[in-house]
């Protein structure tokens, strides 16, 4: 089971990505911003390597104004072999790499011109893609989109211009469940209608549910739309945020509820893409937790990672989880939840200032 997040790391220097206003975006402007970009993915690539994570989405903001006329750079020119020893290193690794693009990429919309905007976004994502040199198993995340007062005419739309797009698209593209107005049931039908894989998202679930509440059983009718090039199935695992609405991605992922989780399925061979505040930071929590062995040097290092943070919230805290450390033996699973508790804790002034 490969467990990744999305997007941006916490806490890796020279990660961060940067855009400009469009005003600013000469090609000069440009071109030096997908160079930092670059470098930034290049960065996260090497981190999450190094850290076991094998699964892991990009940033549809990689290439500023990427889909747009715009930016008129040839950047997978300029660029080539940044992109293929980026790919080469995501190869080598084993790793796997997606992409989602936004809210505003939505093929069933009855504005033309927001339909011919969003293939322009499919082509992008594709383009990103294949100039890393990526199997079929990276695939672009998709909605359905909205229904637009006539749900049977916003599916037809969509229908016929996926099966417009480019077959190079297509075979990337894969569709999600949403949280307000398609089901999984719905992504399944339209799944099963253009031969599409399925992507089963438990938080969208919850929020907006079909007919059965059993995750199991809709991440085992999804299996059937996965085809063996398209990789293992993917699904994508949230938990509420318990202080704002319905659907709220939480700050961290509680690892006892993920593990309950995903034993219930009863799967080891899924991709799980979790959708988190603290990202890369719950990636390692859950992959360290859901392993079969204890990694007692990677525990270590997750030890020197947090201790200051821990440290802030007092003394106590610190002693007791260096004292686990001491005793040898600690689970990762016990590790975590004493760094969760003391994170939760208040923070003292005094101890903060000490820290």
């Amino acid at each position: 089971m490969r467990i990744g997040y999305a997007c941006l790391a916490l806490g890796v220097p020279g990660s961060a990505l940067k855009g400009c206003t469009q005003k600013n975006a000469d090609e000069a402007r440009l071109a030096s911003l997908i160079s930092n970009n670059l470098n930034a993915l290049e960065r996260m690539v090497d981190y999450n390597l190094a850290n076991g994570i094998r699964l892991y989405r990009i940033s549809s903001d990689l290439i500023p104004f990427g889909s747009s006329p715009v930016n008129r750079l040839d950047w997978t020119g300029l660029f080539r072999k940044d992109f293929q020893r980026i790919g080469e290193k995501i190869r080598a690794g084993g790793m796997r790499v997606t992409m989602h693009p936004g809210q505003y990429t939505v093929l069933s919309a009855p504005d033309e011109d927001v339909a011919v905007r969003s293939v322009k976004d499919l082509e992008y994502h594709t383009r990103v893609l294949d100039a890393l040199g990526t199997r079929q198993d990276s695939k672009i995340i998709l909605h359905l989109g909205g229904v637009y007062a006539d749900k049977a005419a916003a599916l037809g739309r969509f229908s016929a211009r996926f099966e417009a797009l480019d077959p190079a698209i297509r075979r990337r593209v894969v569709l999600e469940n949403d949280e307000r107005c398609y089901d999984i049931r719905d992504a399944l039908e339209a799944g099963f209608r253009l031969g599409t894989p399925v992507v089963f998202d438990n938080l969208h679930h919850a929020v907006n549910p079909a007919r059965t509440q059993d995750p199991a059983y809709w991440i085992e009718a999804s299996s059937a739309t996965w085809k063996p090039q398209d990789g293992p199935q993917k699904i994508h695992y949230s938990q509420q945020d318990p202080a704002k609405k319905p659907g709220a991605h939480s700050a961290t992922i509680d690892a006892v509820t993920f593990l309950d989780y995903v034993r219930k399925l009863g799967r080891e061979d899924l991709d799980v893409m979790l959708e988190v505040k603290d990202k890369n930071l719950s990636a390692i929590k859950c992959a360290l937790c859901a392993s079969s062995g204890t990694d007692a040097a990677a525990l270590e290092r997750e030890w020197a990672r947090y201790k200051y943070a821990v440290m802030e919230h007092g003394q106590a805290a610190y002693r007791e989880i260096a004292a686990l450390f001491h005793a040898g033996g600690v689970s990762p699973l016990l590790f975590y939840g004493f760094v969760e508790r003391a994170l939760q804790s208040h923070m003292e002034p005094g101890e903060a200032e000490n820290a």
